[in-house]
């Protein structure tokens, strides 16, 4: 354990503390789930910013970071879908993002037990930052519309940006499943003769 790693791990509760404030009622708890959020996302730099800068980067961390991000997208993906946050109609495109982390985290196992490094290829990443401004942007709409009422045109200012949050979700839908067909095709050899 070293200070990147604690500065990744530290990523999980804090999912838990964003769904609690999104959850509780209480004036301002939609605006720190937010600031909170804000926080995971420096967090995510952070941890990278460290490692390399005081040579702590490690097969534990470089896993834990990609693991950790999944989990934190994942984990609100669900949440939302639990408050309406995305209408229950997106259920099945939380299911293919979903479907889409697991199946190449499976083909980054079977990769590893051949000796075979998957790298990161380029539009998983466009992926993962699509995601994650979507989120951003979905939380940020439930912040305007129940903390800022002394906003004036708070409620368009909120569904301005919550439709803006959910058609983010819907191009990282469409980025998750391209990326996983480019995984597919690269590393269909690991396939072979498997089992």
């Amino acid at each position: 354990m070293n200070l990147a790693n604690a500065i990744t791990l530290a990523r999980f509760p804090l999912l838990f503390v964003i769904a609690i404030l999104l959850y509780v009622p209480f004036p301002g708890s939609c605006s720190l789930a937010f600031l909170l959020y804000l926080l995971t996302g420096f967090s995510d730099w952070l941890d990278g910013y460290v490692a390399r800068r005081w040579s702590m980067v490690s097969n534990f961390g470089k896993f834990m970071d990609a693991l950790t991000d999944k989990i934190l997208m994942l984990g609100l993906f669900m949440l939302f879908l639990t408050l309406h946050i995305l209408p229950p109609a997106f259920l099945f495109a939380v299911l293919l993002v979903l479907g889409r982390e697991f199946f190449v985290t499976g083909i980054r196992l079977v990769a590893a037990s051949r000796n075979v490094v998957v790298a990161a290829e380029r539009s998983g990443k466009v992926k993962t930052v699509v995601q994650m401004v979507s989120v951003g942007a979905l939380i940020c709409a439930q912040a305007i519309g129940r903390d800022l009422h002394a906003i004036p045109f708070h409620d368009i200012a909120a569904q301005a940006m919550h439709g803006f949050g959910l058609a983010l979700f819907l191009i990282a839908v469409v980025c998750a499943v391209e990326s996983g067909i480019r995984y597919t095709v690269k590393y269909r050899f690991l396939f072979q003769d498997i089992g």
